[in-house]
């Protein structure tokens, strides 16, 4: 994975072991993981479906994790897989318009495992403030797909809880695959304490193609 222009990431760590910490946040590089994070947006889309809940209609999210070109990792729990995301380290904000501007490190496609996923996204928002801090990035950014005014559409709620998690809400606009979406932001942050409760494998910088922010549109 490329830092942003200009910017001096932290030497790479990768630890020889496993950090004994209760939750693990690591790469998913073997088919079978890869497969396995597949599966979870699958029951995931799947989940807001059958509860008539949006679900974008243009992406095909388990294929972005079957292919071996995305910085695919998850959040692990005694081996169990509680949620993925996609890592994005230069990612093409043009879209956001001056919202955008400046470097940041894009989650892309996060997903959780249907029933715990105030406690899991709590977490992923843990680890991603310290990761990016590593990487000498101000910024953390996500889109949350939004068809509604962000008062009265379905994830309102949930929108709410990102803010008392530290998020903040940049503006509305076309997503990365053109469809209504809620721009996210955070602001990075060390947290020198955080490996007894969220280990980190995922090196820094994490090696990935320069293809990855087209192979997740």
């Amino acid at each position: 994975m490329t830092t942003a222009p200009g910017l001096t990431p932290a030497p790479p760590t990768i630890p020889a072991s496993e950090p004994a910490s209760v939750y693990l946040v690591r790469p998913m590089t073997s088919d079978a993981e890869r497969d396995e994070a597949a599966a979870l947006v699958e029951e995931r889309l799947g989940w807001l479906t059958r509860r008539g809940l949006p679900v974008p209609g243009r992406r095909d999210a388990p294929a972005l994790y079957r292919d071996t070109q995305s910085a695919a990792v998850g959040l692990f729990e005694d081996g169990e897989l509680l949620g993925c995301l996609i890592l994005d380290p230069r990612p093409d904000l043009g879209h956001w318009g001056t919202t955008g501007a400046g470097a940041s490190l894009l989650l892309r496609e996060v997903h959780t495992l249907p029933g715990r996923p105030d406690n899991t996204v709590r977490l992923l928002t843990l680890w991603a403030a310290d990761y990016a801090a590593r990487l000498h990035l101000p910024h953390i950014r996500a889109e949350a797909f939004a068809r509604h005014p962000l008062d009265i559409d379905p994830i309102a709620r949930f929108l709410d809880r990102l803010q008392h998690m530290g998020w903040e809400i940049r503006g509305t606009g076309p997503g990365a695959d053109g469809e209504q979406t809620a721009y996210l932001e955070l602001r990075s942050q060390l947290h020198p304490r955080l490996t007894p409760l969220v280990g980190c494998m995922v090196p820094c910088p994490f090696p990935t193609s320069q293809s990855v922010s087209r192979s997740s549109r």
